[in-house]
């Protein structure tokens, strides 16, 4: 069992929890996800590592409660255990001397984010992140965020915070005036802004990385509910990934997989309220 040290609501339906796996954290790098279980019967959960402490002994995971299982997740408190705990899993991100990078965090993708960003500064790349949001409600971790990069760019929708518009739009300024110095561009978010912060890119011809995590589902490569294209060769996000030359991936197979199961999730959500 793996203790819950600590929880928090960080903006509405997302939550950060401190779990208990020293071994896990000890392995732990930015880019490797874990599989969570609530309990023996329960469905197996791949997150994105958000942070993790070796000393502590501790990882730090993100969470939106969206679906049944999530859900469940997110009711257990300070004190309770999780039934698993598995990982690193995974490919670990690539830390190089890119020069510049430019990191792009939307909504709940700012976890995964932070810890990549972190990795990159302390090896002496120039980190600007652009976060963005549907508006400042929905914002999180900003403070963190901010104090790992050398830029922090803040966007919302509505302009309720930073910057009214969409995280492409400062992208492209960067992309337009420091191009010669970008080296990489991140981008883990909704899968609709990864698939426009890759066509921002492509015709600057920049290296661009996508974290696919959110097409997972058992995190072994054996259900194949994380197939997607990238360039001419089908690869399971699980096993393969998490994070693809986001300018060779097909979006329009991963924007399908994220609708594949709407109905059963429905039906889920029907039953769990009859409980």
């Amino acid at each position: 069992m793996f203790p819950i040290l600590k929880k928090t609501e960080l903006v509405p339906n997302i939550f950060e929890m401190i779990v208990l796996h020293p071994r896990l954290a000890e392995k732990a790098e930015p880019g490797h996800f874990v599989i969570v279980m609530v309990g023996e019967s329960g469905e197996r959960i791949p997150l994105t590592i958000a942070d993790f402490d070796r000393a502590a002994g501790t990882i730090t995971l993100v969470i939106m409660a969206i679906g049944v299982s999530t859900k469940k997740l997110c009711s257990l408190n300070v004190g309770d255990s999780l039934f698993a705990l598995i990982g690193p899993l995974g490919y670990a991100s690539e830390i190089e001397n890119f020069g510049t990078v430019a990191m792009i965090a939307g909504g709940v993708g700012t976890a995964p984010i932070f810890p990549i960003a972190r990795k990159l500064r302390e090896h002496g790349v120039r980190v600007v992140s652009i976060q963005g949001a549907r508006n400042k409600d929905l914002l999180f971790w900003t403070d963190k965020l901010a104090a790992v990069s050398d830029e922090h760019i803040v966007t919302t929708d509505d302009g309720s915070a930073g910057r009214k518009g969409v995280v492409t739009e400062p992208l492209k300024e960067l992309l337009e005036t420091q191009r010669e110095t970008i080296g990489c561009v991140y981008t883990i978010g909704p899968a609709i802004m990864m698939k426009f912060c890759a066509e921002t890119c492509r015709p600057y011809h920049v290296r661009t990385i996508a974290s696919l995590n959110s097409v997972m589902i058992d995190g072994t490569g054996m259900c194949g509910g994380c197939r997607v294209k990238v360039g001419n060769e089908t690869k399971f996000t699980c096993v393969d990934g998490p994070e693809f030359d986001a300018l060779a991936v097909d979006w329009d197979v991963v924007l399908a997989r994220h609708k594949m199961y709407c109905k059963e999730e429905k039906c889920a959500m029907e039953r769990m309220g009859k409980i």
